[in-house]
């Protein structure tokens, strides 16, 4: 049988950032930022919640990221309702690539031991009213 698991994250997709770096005396300590640290904390504590005491899976993982993130305030009323049929599409930063990083790493040893383990990843980037991502992890055995 395989197993799926379906969850939502919400509030607005943050991509992975850069470390940073940060010199101490005669060192030189490198540090994820606070905003990635924060948004990956919440994903990692939805993943944990959806997948209960299930443990973590071994097998290959297709990822199913289906994000939402908001129209700028800023948007004129016609533009905004582009966005929101589909015509305007998200253009602008976070990159999806980035956000599916995030996810990706946030879900290590909670729905799967690894990331190596994904061998299937389907995105999607969309403007919409409520921000948040729709994550589906399932199990890939055939």
């Amino acid at each position: 049988m395989t197993f799926i698991t379906t969850f939502t994250v919400e509030g607005i997709p943050v991509g992975k950032g850069r470390p940073k770096f940060a010199r101490r005396g005669n060192f030189v300590s490198t540090y994820t930022p606070k905003k990635t640290v924060d948004y990956e904390s919440t994903v990692k504590a939805a993943g944990q919640a959806a997948m209960g005491s299930t443990e973590p899976l071994e097998t290959p993982i297709s990822l199913y990221l289906y994000i939402r993130v908001p129209i700028p305030a800023s948007y004129s009323k016609k533009v905004t309702a582009a966005c929101l049929d589909g015509s305007q599409k998200p253009t602008k930063k976070p990159d999806l690539d980035n956000i599916g990083k995030a996810i990706m790493d946030a879900l290590n040893g909670i729905c799967y031991k690894d990331d190596s383990q994904i061998v299937n990843i389907h995105a999607s980037k969309v403007y919409a009213t409520v921000p948040g991502v729709d994550i589906c992890v399932k199990e890939c055995l055939e």
